[in-house]
């Protein structure tokens, strides 16, 4: 298989220093700024956010988009009301400087983000923000930043990562990336494309040029392997690709493979389903000597293994007890337990990077919903619900998820056109990804170290 022309540059997230507090930060308000995201539906915050002052046109122009991509990654939360800058009183400043908190309390802004750019003489630039608690009239964060030029939209989203954890005590998700299927073509003769981009849709790129389906990428917790399924003829090998060198590896032919494999944690194994004698069974990998161990023992069909994210239990779906259900075993294959008993059968199982739930697919009466379970089985919610949604992904603060919606195909072999959307554990707030192309089996990383 050919790999596309994958920028090299663009490999590796560019590396951004986080220098200092720009302003070391005021006593405690006596009633600190916080949106409480775990009661459900918040009205969203009114935040003022100004362009990022410079001294020279680049120095603004790179502030100005800055600032853009904080406002975006705020709004598309859910959680933030950016205000309009049109009703802004004092115009934007150097952050050195305090703001007249009385102009920003008029206009009905609860917090306030300011920032400037400058070039220093090495060709990088230095970021700096503050967050205002307007109301309290103290400082909430400031950070300064030093990062090549090219890396400017990261800066944007560790800003809105630390304005979001400021506010809402849970760490933020928007300096993070997304790997998935692209999709084009009719229906009989589709042509999938390994993608890869930003949490916001951008820079996108296609690692993949078509010539061969691929399927169900992950990232490696180092992000910088993706590990996927792919077919060799009629054969499914398992690739993984690695981020910087733009290099294919073939882990191994599985001619008996059921579901694309999952790093563990730690990245030294994949687990993965395959079937040996008509028999589909959970095994995982050791990426070093490549030697597999089964780890279930069932005459039904076993399928669809995640980690836990401290590496100790596995969630899968298996029919053993007569429909398709989840289960919860120990990472030996010891101690199998049901853990969904609801209507309907269930699929997809992701345990999510807190730990605190697992993800998955839900088919009932025609019907697909993505949903959330306590590993115990416990409070079960269906968030999203149509003719078909299926590849359920976790946020890297375990906060939102994404997974991808097929429409039916028409009589004429139209239609069936499938997008990736992200909703928040409150069933609310459910946004499209613009992706170039159809998208489907998306996966999110990690943070960005």
């Amino acid at each position: 298989m050919m790999a596309a022309m994958y920028p090299r540059q663009l490999a590796r997230p560019l590396s951004v220093l986080a220098l200092l507090l720009v302003l070391g930060a005021a006593g405690p308000a006596a009633a600190e700024l916080r949106i409480d995201i775990t009661r459900g539906v918040a009205e969203p915050l009114p935040i003022a956010i100004t362009d990022f002052a410079g001294l020279t046109e680049a120095e603004s122009r790179f502030g100005r988009d800055i600032s853009l991509v904080v406002a975006a990654d705020l709004e598309r939360s859910g959680l933030f009301r950016r205000i309009d800058s049109r009703a802004f009183i004092q115009t934007a400043q150097a952050s050195n400087n305090l703001p007249r908190f009385g102009d920003w309390r008029t206009i009905n802004a609860q917090a306030l983000v300011q920032g400037r750019v400058r070039m220093i003489a090495d060709g990088r630039l230095r970021v700096e923000f503050r967050l205002w608690d307007v109301f309290a009239e103290q400082q909430m964060s400031g950070i300064a930043y030093q990062t090549v030029p090219n890396a400017w939209r990261r800066v944007g989203h560790m800003i809105a990562d630390t304005v979001y954890k400021r506010i809402t005590g849970e760490s933020g998700y928007f300096d993070s990336r997304l790997v998935y299927i692209a999709e084009s073509g009719p229906q009989n003769r589709r042509i999938k494309r390994l993608a890869i981009m930003d949490q916001d849709g951008e820079n996108h790129h296609f690692l993949t040029d078509g010539a061969e389906l691929v399927l169900t990428p992950r990232f490696s917790p180092t992000l910088q392997e993706i590990i996927y399924l792919s077919y060799f003829g009629n054969l499914p090998r398992v690739y993984i690709f690695n981020l910087d060198t733009g290099r294919q590896e073939v882990l191994g032919e599985f001619p008996g493979m059921t579901f694309a494999p999952r790093f563990s944690p730690d990245g030294k194994k994949v687990i993965m389903s395959m079937a040996k004698d008509g028999n589909s069974e959970i095994y995982n990998m050791d990426l070093r000597t490549h030697v597999t161990k089964r780890l279930t023992h069932h005459s039904a069909i076993d399928t669809s293994p995640s980690y836990s994210p401290d590496g100790k239990r596995i969630t899968f779906n298996s029919d053993r007890g007569g429909t398709q259900q989840l289960y919860v075993m120990g990472s030996d294959g010891r101690d199998v337990r049901r853990v969904s008993h609801g209507k309907g059968r269930y699929a997809t199982p992701v345990w999510s990077p807190r730990g605190d739930l697992i993800a998955f697919t839900k088919m009932r009466k025609g019907r697909f919903f993505i949903g959330v379970m306590r590993p115990d089985g416990s409070g079960e919610r269906l968030l999203a619900e149509d003719y078909l949604v299926e590849a359920p992904t976790w946020a890297p603060n375990g906060r939102v998820l994404m997974f991808f919606r097929q429409q039916p195909t028409r009589a004429d072999g139209g239609g069936g056109g499938s997008r990736l959307y992200s909703i928040d554990l409150t069933g609310h707030n459910e946004r499209e990804m613009i992706t170039p192309l159809d998208a489907s089996d998306p996966a999110w990383s990690s943070l960005i170290p």
